[in-house]
């Protein structure tokens, strides 16, 4: 059986000849990667002053319908930066999924706050909006200061991060409903979802602060590279403010009415991603009917599972997942395929059997164990052929 899902993925990737290596996701470089890299060092402006910058911030409010963009070095980047944007504090708590890259929770420690890891849905390794209502409700108070309390721990309980994981984005109208309730503020981590709509809405879009990923593995790279996706002036403002060092403008002085970061992303990779932008359209396309190659093919497949969209969702399909019916069998499809040089890997370990988050609160995270147990990527890149 394995052989024959080696054999379809090698047919679906003709561009890996033969028996060669076939990568999870490779990036692909297509258009103007290269004319624009050339311009941007004929220019000198190779840091992180220079038109690229400006013009992929500006490229990247067209095609997210964002009111605002700031250019940061990685997603992780920005993700540190909204949670002082939301005013998270030192001894605050977020809201986040256990099942999820590291980046979520570290980004959550850099501003000294604690990360509470919440269930996925039975549907989607994304956070469950039902399991959130109910530790809220369970766990939570609102006191007089218009905040809401872990009555355990007796802090505050600020934010709360959902993350889009592999492109499929989460139930963000639940999300947002159960978070308003309790005045907690979401950020939207859309890391791994360009490309993707929630109810027609661009992931990254739907909360006041959303973050997107440029990184080397992703849909659209430049080698690092993250952006801030903000809807409020203001904001975008203090984020772009923040993330150059906190330096007043003047021609010679050099004035920091704050902490600040060095955070902005240089020109030349900016350069770079405003040619990837330029092709998005075309890479989500490819991607979808990759997806519905796999789709068709798993179809007959009595225990493999492919993680499809969800409802009111179009997910970019940024990384194709496939769900076994045990630990063992996915263990063993992990060996097979790797052996034949097809690069496939497994769901990430729950952030709460991390040594650096292990004594942090939680709840029973039944499905997010289920998915972890299960659920393996196979290569994504986009076809060439």
């Amino acid at each position: 059986m394995y052989d024959d899902i080696v054999s379809f993925i090698r047919k679906t990737y003709k561009d890996y000849n033969g028996e060669g290596f076939i990568p999870l996701h490779e990036p692909r470089f297509l258009g103007n990667e290269k004319k624009y890299l050339n311009e941007c060092i004929d220019s000198t402006f190779v840091s992180s002053v220079g038109k690229f910058v400006d013009q992929f911030e500006q490229m990247l409010c067209e095609f997210t319908g964002s009111k605002y963009a700031v250019a940061t070095v990685n997603g992780t980047a920005a993700l540190h930066i909204s949670l002082i944007l939301a005013e998270v504090k030192e001894s605050d708590e977020v809201l986040t999924q256990a099942l999820t890259f590291v980046a979520t929770a570290n980004a959550i420690s850099y501003v000294g706050a604690h990360p509470i890891f919440i269930d996925s849905a039975k549907d989607n390794p994304g956070l469950c909006p039902e399991d959130l209502k109910i530790f809220l409700l369970e766990n939570s108070e609102m006191r007089n200061d218009g905040h809401t309390y872990n009555k355990k721990t007796g802090r505050r309980i600020k934010a709360c991060i959902p993350m889009h994981t592999f492109g499929h984005p989460v139930k963000m109208d639940e999300i947002m409903a159960v978070c308003s309730k309790h005045n907690i503020f979401v950020i939207e981590d859309a890391a791994e979802s360009i490309g993707s709509t929630y109810k027609g809405k661009a992931t990254g879009t739907i909360a006041p602060i959303g973050i997107v990923s440029f990184n080397g593995n992703k849909t659209l790279t430049c080698g690092g590279g993250g952006a801030l996706l903000i809807q409020d002036e203001t904001v975008a403002k203090r984020a772009k403010h923040l993330t150059t060092t906190a330096k007043m403008p003047h021609k010679w002085n050099f004035f920091h009415d704050e902490i600040g970061y060095n955070y902005r992303l240089p020109n030349l990779n900016s350069a770079l991603i405003c040619a990837q932008l330029e092709q998005l359209p075309l890479f989500v396309k490819n991607k979808r009917e990759t997806a519905a190659l796999y789709r068709d093919f798993f179809s007959s497949f009595k225990n493999i599972t492919f993680l499809d969209e969800q409802k009111d969702c179009e997910s970019s399909f940024w990384l194709n997942a496939l769900i076994f019916e045990s630990y063992e069998e996915r263990e063993d499809f992990l060996e097979f395929t790797n052996e034949k040089l097809v690069m496939t890997r497994p769901i990430w370990m729950l952030m709460s059997d991390l040594p650096a988050f292990k004594d942090c609160q939680r709840t029973e995270l039944k499905n997010a164990k289920w998915f972890e147990q299960r659920v393996v990527n196979i290569p994504s890149s986009v076809r060439l052929k």
